[in-house]
């Protein structure tokens, strides 16, 4: 096909791609807009060894994968929710919950779920504070030089996770002019068989047409103005 029958389809479809994005578009839009807000938040943990020694340094970097599993566990997870009287099961806290670590900042990542905003950030920062006071119980027990301090570095701030109405929306507009570009192929691939035009012909057999029957109407139509003209 050359660029004109492309041009030719354009001009003859169009309304039909519009029409197919708009309408998924718009229902995107709605279901999305009828989703409950899921928020997330994150509070951010530094692990800080007492003195800049190499040495403990790398220690560190090492224990930090073991504090995640200590703080990632069902028993913290029920202290968070006796401090904030969550109506909610350890298991299921954690479900919403993901904590991992960063060994190239020194940095523990708590990341919370949740339908509330506000409570997404005090679950992060209750969790936070309770990883704190568990170092500080284990600082207690050891020599100044060997301590490990947590600190958290910034207030938890809660941003809308899901669902995003306009990327949703632009997904589903993607996705209508994807379904009518199919259609429209179907429909020109089974009537690319359909002579109907001159251009027709000419764009099948690569020839020109150098003359053309009249149709019935067309020549009846010529017998009755001979007549009135005579």
């Amino acid at each position: 096909m050359s660029l004109n029958d492309y041009f030719r389809i354009l001009r003859r479809w169009w309304w039909v791609l519009l029409l197919l994005a708009a309408l998924t578009a718009g229902s995107a839009y709605v279901i999305s807009a009828a989703q409950t807000p899921i928020y997330v938040s994150s509070a951010f943990v530094g692990v800080q060894p007492s003195r800049p020694d190499l040495g403990l340094s790398q220690s560190t970097k090492t224990l930090l994968r073991y504090y995640v599993s200590v703080i990632d566990t069902e028993t913290f997870a029920r202290r968070v929710i006796d401090q904030l009287q969550l109506d909610l099961a350890p298991g299921q806290l954690l479900a919403d919950s993901t904590i991992a670590s960063d060994d190239s900042r020194f940095v523990i990542q708590i990341e919370v779920e949740n339908t509330n905003g506000d409570v997404a950030n005090d679950i992060a920062r209750v969790w936070a504070g309770e990883f704190k006071a568990w170092r500080d119980a284990e600082n207690a027990t050891i020599q100044r030089e060997d301590q490990v301090e947590a600190v958290l570095l910034d207030e938890p701030r809660y941003s809308l996770d899901r669902p995003q109405k306009k990327i949703n929306a632009l997904a589903g507009a993607i996705l209508g002019l994807l379904l009518g570009g199919v259609i429209v192929f179907i429909v020109e691939y089974r009537e690319a068989s359909v002579i109907r035009f001159s251009a027709d012909i000419e764009r099948s057999l690569a020839l020109p047409v150098l003359g053309a029957i009249p149709t019935a109407e067309a020549a009846a139509g010529g017998r009755g103005r001979t007549g009135r003209a005579g």
